[in-house]
């Protein structure tokens, strides 16, 4: 069984992300609580499945991402199987 998510740290982090109000507080939180490499694996995920939704072969998603066919199937895996985070978002992304 997965570790358990949601917990008080974990409440107090995404309340303090849900204060964030535009696109520049998030670069100056993100820089500050994320590695630069974490802040790209989280963007590179969101990339691979954005282009999942759009049909792309895992080949194409690799060669514009540079994600390995790992990173993608678990992406998949959660488009697939998850609890549909990546398509709520997508969906409010479409609207604005």
């Amino acid at each position: 069984m997965g570790k358990k998510i949601k917990t008080e740290a974990v409440d107090h982090l995404f309340d303090g992300i849900l204060c964030l109000s535009n696109k520049d507080e998030c670069y100056t939180f993100f820089e500050d609580i994320c590695t630069i490499n974490e802040l790209l694996s989280l963007s590179q995920r969101f990339e691979v499945a954005m282009m999942l939704r759009e049909q792309k072969t895992y080949l194409e998603i690799a060669e514009k991402t540079g994600a390995s066919t790992a990173t993608i199937s678990r992406v998949n895996r959660s488009l697939n199987y998850g609890n549909d985070g990546y398509d709520m978002v997508f969906d409010r992304m479409k609207d604005k």
